[in-house]
């Protein structure tokens, strides 16, 4: 029998052994995206402050950017992404089938889809909600007066789902003319094929900045379910899930640190333990996930917090921070602590 002493010393080095941190581990799509030098980054075809290619095809928005924060965080710069733009339908696929590393495409996060699809959402970017986009003429101030009302609605989003219950719970009838594509919904809305448009606000807004006359358009008040946006990546590579996960939560924790793109290296030196954390000066939390100890302080020099990539792409549309506002400032932007 063994001594009681040696017994407890035994012990001792198991529960040591047990809780001593394991050595990261690449998973297939780190090691795909280190080979290729990129990430693949699946985006809207057109979204105007969360995806959307500007006049020289540069890829600007949200969405864009946090899929710069992933590359800046895996390959130490921010331009190493491909951008792939997909329409609502072809998105899930494409994620399924290993086409794109990260969809960021202003996807609902929802049970079926988290649970059925074989993607896993990583966080939300933007909290959101359906709603209705009316032309002023109608005199219609309420989607509550849309019965009988034809209704532009793109396939194979919650949209198409949701004005179906919103409108068979308020026992109204409607007509729906589906599209597949922003570009051909918003093109037959402003062409006066629908009496009403219907989709995410933050949609609905972008979409009333592209046309002539935005003031011929009124955004109803109703919003009729609730929307959280935010990154998809496929099911069971748990450090890919990490990596763009702890992205979106370090351009989120920044913002409240108060480190910027124009600060970070300032605060290289801060005497904060929690900067010194994000900053990679103390702790080893970026290899942790197989990556540089600076990889959050790359992602806030290159892309920038969370609050510049918000003032950047969608203040300049007219969107209000709300709801998204950092949780210190009564929003719901909330990022667990990076420690």
């Amino acid at each position: 029998m063994a001594h009681p002493g040696m017994r407890t010393a035994a012990l001792a080095l198991l529960v040591a052994a047990s809780i001593a941190p394991l050595p990261a581990l690449a998973g297939k799509t780190l090691d795909g995206v280190r080979q290729r030098g990129e990430v693949v980054c699946g985006v809207n075809t057109s979204a105007p402050g969360f995806s959307a290619a500007d006049s020289q095809g540069r890829w600007q928005g949200l969405d864009v950017d946090v899929c710069r924060g992933v590359a800046a965080a895996v390959l130490k710069d921010a331009t190493k992404v491909r951008f792939v733009p997909l329409n609502s339908q072809q998105r899930f696929a494409a994620l399924q089938a290993g086409e794109i590393d990260v969809l960021s495409r202003n996807t609902t996060w929802t049970m079926t889809r988290d649970a059925s699809l074989g993607i896993v959402f990583t966080g939300i970017d933007y909290y959101d909600g359906q709603g209705f986009m009316v032309p002023k003429k109608l005199k219609i101030d309420s989607a509550k007066k849309l019965g009988g009302a034809t209704v532009c609605v793109q396939a194979g989003t919650t949209s198409e789902k949701n004005v179906a219950d919103y409108f068979q719970a308020n026992g109204m009838k409607y007509k729906s003319v589906v599209f597949d594509t922003a570009e051909a919904i918003t093109s037959a809305f402003f062409s006066g094929r629908c009496q009403a448009y219907t989709t995410d606000m933050s949609d609905l807004a972008g979409a009333r900045t592209k046309v002539a006359n935005p003031g011929d358009y009124a955004i109803l008040p109703e919003v009729i379910s609730k929307e959280p946006l935010g990154p998809a990546v496929r099911h069971g590579d748990d450090r890919w899930f990490d990596i763009v996960k702890w992205s979106l939560f370090a351009m989120i924790e920044a913002e409240e640190l108060g480190l910027t793109s124009k600060n970070i290296d300032q605060q290289m030196s801060s005497g904060n333990p929690s900067i010194q954390r994000f900053v990679g000066a103390n702790g080893d939390i970026g290899k942790m996930m197989g990556l540089d100890n600076r990889w959050a302080a790359n992602i806030v020099k290159q892309v920038g917090n969370y609050g510049e990539s918000f003032d950047a792409n969608l203040k300049p549309l007219g969107f209000e921070r709300g709801i998204n506002r950092l949780w210190t400032q009564g929003g719901l932007m909330y990022a667990p602590p990076i420690r």
